[in-house]
């Protein structure tokens, strides 16, 4: 029996999170949509694909939370297939007002599988993905438990993030700032929050519960993390959030995450 309040099995394992069941009526119409779409649009590129996030863990609210996807195809993505992954958001997007936005990340099935990838990508399909068609990866990959590994592996590299972040924001339209907010929130949530996982033992993937426990062990900065919570939820796109994000709270996270966990594993 899962231990509900630690997102852990009866083995001290990350249980699987979200199922089709606990998708809420107002979003069975997109996700059937996004499913024959997927089917059409890939078809034998692909060998799985899988929902996560707010829609498959039942908690997205109409017309605030986006879709996410999952591809696993049978050769690395090429420009094309990246290019068809971008049509089927936007039209996804444009046709169905309950998202507000959908994103199709696309790896290989060689790469979700491969031994670089096991405590990150490969973790992240066995525990945060909700399978949506063919095949599970799940079924080759470990069970996992909250550990330093884990932490390390899956956002130990937020050191490279904030360039980028810092880019982003400079050139940002006004139109692209709430979204830009939203993804840099949830990224330092929920890196603040793997930072102190092996040491709560559990998982959640519920963004205030993420800052709430964060702040048990940080109490310094246990307000800013709450702020980002709510900014992750509800940006607003203001540039002073966003700034303190690259200027403050990310590079003492990033500073202080190298040191409880070390720094994850370079890719190619």
């Amino acid at each position: 029996m899962a231990n509900l309040t630690r997102g852990l099995d009866a083995q001290g394992y990350i249980a699987r999170e979200g199922s089709l069941a606990r998708i809420g009526e107002p979003f069975r119409p997109v996700v059937a949509a996004a499913r024959d779409r997927l089917l059409d649009v890939f078809g034998a590129r692909m060998t799985g694909a899988y929902l996560y996030g707010s829609v498959p863990r039942g908690t997205a609210r109409p017309g605030r939370s986006d879709l996410d996807l999952l591809l696993a195809l049978r050769a690395e993505p090429t420009e094309a297939d990246r290019a068809d992954a971008r049509m089927l958001d936007e039209s996804l997007d444009k046709e169905f007002a309950q998202v507000d936005g959908v994103g199709t990340l696309l790896y290989s099935r060689e790469r979700v599988l491969s031994a670089l990838e096991t405590y990150d990508l490969g973790w992240f399909v066995a525990c945060l993905c909700t399978p949506l068609l063919a095949e599970d990866l799940a079924e080759y990959l470990p069970r996992y438990r909250p550990t330093s590994l884990l932490a390390r592996e899956t956002n130990g590299d937020l050191a490279l993030f904030l360039p980028r972040w810092r880019e982003q924001i400079a050139a940002a339209a006004p139109d692209d700032l709430r979204g830009l907010q939203r993804r840099t929130a949830r990224h330092l949530v929920r890196t603040g929050f793997t930072l102190v996982m092996p040491r709560w033992n559990g998982w959640t993937s519920d963004l205030v519960e993420m800052a709430e426990v964060f702040g048990e062990y940080y109490p310094r900065w246990a307000g800013r993390m709450r702020a980002t919570a709510a900014a992750a939820q509800d940006p607003t796109g203001d540039l002073d959030a966003l700034h303190t994000y690259t200027e403050e709270i990310g590079p003492w996270l990033a500073a202080e995450y190298a040191r409880v966990h070390g720094i994850k594993n370079p890719r190619p």
